[in-house]
């Protein structure tokens, strides 16, 4: 005869054991009486181990959509790859193997000069706009897929055309692989990026084979039909910009970016309440802007605030902060010091923000250093109950995303 439960253990919350009593000796016993269900064997394959308490709250339907994305774009690239196949020569007696190889040797070699320079160029862009840049990589993918479906019908042109491309999709590999690696840190709640990686290539596998099974029906109906193949993969491309728009849109991060800490401050400094991580990435923007803005520049040299004594007496009057600002040609400097916190970051590109705005709305006929002595004047009135009311509201205040670049300077002011 059974008696009482004496203990019960969880697996995270996906199964619960009890163990029971009976006749001296104690039995382990599912608490739901059944067995190892399907749907229990896809989890622990396809899903890190601990979902979904140890994921962030967007993983899953991030995850959808970047399904969806993935298959889509499984589908346009059969039909960009039959295309550059065709392209070299693949079917065409009169081609050589050698005219073939060397094509894909000059389309493979740009690319890998082209992966690093937009390394170099856009590398530290990447975590501190991920979304964007996310975005921005998939949709110059669909770009790059077009133009080698084109190419065979410009043959003067293939190998210059297939060459574009080839870069076009080099950028995409880094821009793609940089920030999936940015969204895996939000993702993971127990350090457990390694898993959560691992676990979303074994999801790209699955997708990419269903891809590959629905590639082995299209491509004898395509082959030789430019307009099915067109129609197709506009179809397959529309589907996958929209699924990227959806997985952009469902992630919501917890540390300040430019574009969060702008929104975030915005609010407080209209209705003295700092909106929710959701309900500021509801409002972020997550399309690449180029020159909409006066730019602000965190990290830079001291000649960039001051380029005279008098300047320099300018940006430290009054100063008590780890941090300088000024307005130079066009765009807002803000110079900071080795011992500068997180904190102190922040309060920074708080200042920042306000005075872009100041200055965009007053111009350049405004005292610059006026306007940063004011905007000094409204964090020391501000700053402290928006970033209380940041905690408070569920961010992280310990990191940041903001791009501030490596230059570090201290200074002496006429008292010290």
């Amino acid at each position: 005869m059974e008696g009482a439960v004496v203990a019960t253990e969880y697996y995270g919350s996906a199964e619960t054991w009890n163990y029971i009593t009976s006749d001296g000796q104690i039995k382990r016993r599912r608490d739901d009486g059944g067995g190892r269900s399907v749907f229990a064997v896809f989890k622990s394959v396809f899903l890190p181990q601990g979902f979904p308490e140890s994921v962030s709250e967007d993983y899953l339907q991030y995850q959808f959509w970047d399904t969806v994305q993935a298959f889509s774009s499984s589908l346009s690239g059969t039909l960009s790859t039959q295309a550059a196949l065709k392209g070299v020569g693949v079917g065409n007696q009169e081609a050589t193997v050698a005219a073939a190889t060397v094509t894909w040797l000059l389309k493979d070699g740009t690319g890998m000069l082209g992966r690093i320079l937009f390394a170099w160029l856009k590398g530290s862009k990447l975590d501190s706009e991920a979304k964007k840049w996310r975005l921005f990589a998939d949709i110059l993918n669909d770009f790059a897929m077009f133009m080698e479906i084109s190419a065979p019908y410009f043959p003067p042109f293939f190998v210059v055309i297939l060459c574009i491309a080839g870069i076009f999709k080099s950028i995409v590999g880094v821009a793609g692989g940089a920030t999936r690696a940015a969204l895996t840190v939000h993702q993971a709640r127990r350090d457990n990026m390694a898993d959560i990686s691992a676990k979303d290539g074994s999801q790209e596998t699955l997708v990419n084979l269903a891809g590959l099974l629905v590639s082995l029906i299209l491509v004898p109906l395509v082959t030789d039909n430019l307009l099915l193949t067109l129609g197709l993969f506009f179809i397959f491309t529309a589907l996958h910009l929209y699924a990227n728009y959806k997985a952009v849109r469902s992630v919501v991060m917890e540390t300040f970016n430019e574009a969060r800490l702008s929104i975030a401050l915005q609010s407080f400094l209209s209705d003295k309440r700092v909106l929710s991580p959701p309900d500021v990435n509801r409002r972020e923007p997550v399309f690449l802007e180029f020159g909409r803005n006066v730019p602000i520049r965190l990290g830079v040299r001291l000649e960039d605030i001051a380029q005279s004594l008098e300047e320099l007496d300018l940006a430290t009057h009054g100063k008590h902060l780890p941090y300088l600002m000024s307005i130079r040609k066009g765009c807002v400097c803000v110079c900071l010091s080795p011992g500068a916190s997180v904190h102190h970051e922040i309060r920074a590109m708080c200042q920042a923000l306000w005075l872009r705005d100041e200055f965009k709305t007053s111009g350049a006929a405004q005292d610059h250093w006026k306007l940063v002595h004011d905007s000094q004047k409204k964090m020391d009135a501000v700053f402290d109950d928006f970033l209380k009311g940041a905690e408070a509201a569920g961010w992280d205040v310990k990191r940041t995303l903001l791009d501030w670049d490596e230059w570090r300077v201290e200074w002496k002011t006429k008292s010290s």
